[in-house]
């Protein structure tokens, strides 16, 4: 495997040493900030290289740990890949090996299982032990099974293995997906890419990383409509080839920054943030806790000082934000939003749909003095403004843990934040873009 730099997978992938962060509170965070490429959306497209022999080039990738596990994936199976450039990637799988996954790197990322689809699809037979990432809920496979199943694999699940095969082929059909999943979705557009006949995906997910996936499919020689609804329709054709494309900004970085700038007071220009396309629900919700920012062009500004007061309904009832798929408020971001509850005055309801072990980490806002009932594993009410002092604690996921980076910056004091590579699985070179806006971060 070929990397342009000691960054590349064979440098950090499967890395995990312990590493913390220590943050003293109340700086105000300022500046101009840029996101970086979706890794919702860098994941799949990588996966979907694998579908055809020729080069497929992807720029704008977010040198994060999900997407080094990623790529020693892809050179397990098969593929050379090669760094070229800052974030960028050729994936050149002129051969694959359709019999296995790396087993410690399948197990550290939930987006292993990607490769069931593009496996299937181009070498009939796939190997995929049980796939890790965030310990939110249960997270079953089984639309991902169903689908690929009614598309004509046959589909073995041992304890710790799927052993997938398609000894046929692969072949349209209409699929109704059991739930409205991002990865099964996926799974199922890049099988169906090259399956014969044509495929209508119903239930499908819509989110935007599932629509940059089916337009590299497409730039790939796919033929892919209804993009971006809920109903996807893929017809199949013999072979796919090469093609380049750029990976968007990740929508759940902008609300993080968004969420640091407003829990700092501070004022932030957020560049290519893209507010009609990905946070006309983002900035709903923030409303709701009397947050606003101005939209110009494909930039977010967000002023400083702002004055955090929950908005009741109508009547006075206590408001509810929740979560639920595309284009409802994005699940990723409860956690950011529930941090800023804390710094608003009022009350207000944080309803987690999706997951039911997300909310399992307000303990440590507590711990920091926040005023939080959890109700359930999915809901929880939010009383405030809440004085937050700085705490020792340990990060649970990459979205909890960005929350409790924003909780550490704005409490009194030092925090602590122990098993960061959650994080960095999710954010790239956090504390540096932090540290360039005023925060005082160090890594331990």
């Amino acid at each position: 495997m070929k990397v342009a730099s000691p960054q590349g997978p064979e440098a950090d992938a499967g890395s995990s040493m312990p590493r913390s962060y220590r943050i003293s509170g109340g700086a105000t965070l300022s500046g101009t900030v840029i996101p970086k490429g979706n890794k919702n959306a860098a994941l799949p497209m990588l996966a979907a290289a694998l579908l055809t022999p020729e080069p497929v080039r992807l720029d704008n990738v977010p040198m994060i740990r999900d997407v080094t596990a990623m790529l020693g994936l892809l050179h397990h199976a098969g593929a050379e890949v090669t760094g070229a450039g800052p974030g960028a990637w050729t994936i050149s799988a002129g051969e694959i090996n359709a019999e296995g996954a790396h087993d410690q790197l399948a197990r550290e990322i939930r987006a292993s299982f990607l490769l069931a689809g593009p496996l299937l699809a181009r070498g009939g037979r796939a190997i995929l032990p049980r796939p890790g990432g965030d310990r939110i809920g249960r997270r079953p496979l089984d639309t991902h099974i169903h689908a690929l199943r009614d598309l004509g694999a046959q589909v073995e699940v041992d304890t710790d293995a799927y052993l997938l095969s398609a000894p046929r082929g692969l072949t349209g059909c209409e699929l109704f997906l059991h739930e409205m999943s991002v990865m099964a979705t996926e799974n199922a557009v890049m099988a169906a890419a090259l399956a014969r006949g044509s495929t209508t995906i119903r239930n499908a997910a819509s989110e935007p990383h599932v629509q940059e996936l089916c337009h590299l499919i497409n730039a790939m020689g796919g033929h892919v409509e209804g993009i971006g609804t809920n109903c996807i329709r893929v017809r199949g054709v013999e072979a796919l080839h090469g093609a380049s494309a750029t990976v968007g900004p990740d929508h759940i970085e902008v609300g993080s920054f968004i969420g640091l700038a407003v829990a700092t007071g501070g004022e932030l220009l957020i560049r290519d943030a893209r507010p009609a396309e990905h946070h006309r629900m983002t900035s709903i919700a923030f409303e709701r806790l009397g947050i606003v920012w101005e939209e110009r062009g494909a930039d977010i500004f967000v002023p400083a000082r702002q004055s955090l007061v929950v908005q009741d309904d109508l009547h006075g009832a206590i408001p509810k934000i929740d979560d639920g798929p595309w284009p409802a408020f994005p699940p990723d971001l409860t956690s950011i939003i529930l941090v800023l509850a804390t710094q608003a005055r009022g009350t207000v309801l944080i309803h987690e749909k999706m997951f039911e072990s997300r909310l399992f980490w307000v303990d440590r806002l507590i711990g920091m003095g926040a005023r939080i009932v959890l109700c359930d594993p999915h809901r929880a009410v939010v009383v405030g403004p809440s004085r937050l002092y700085g705490q020792t604690m340990s990060s649970p996921d990459i979205r909890a843990g960005m929350a409790l980076v924003i909780a550490a910056l704005c409490a009194e004091g030092e925090s602590v934040i122990h098993n960061v590579q959650q994080i960095e699985r999710g954010y790239e070179a956090l504390p540096s873009r932090l540290r360039a806006l005023g925060a005082e971060i160090q890594e331990e």
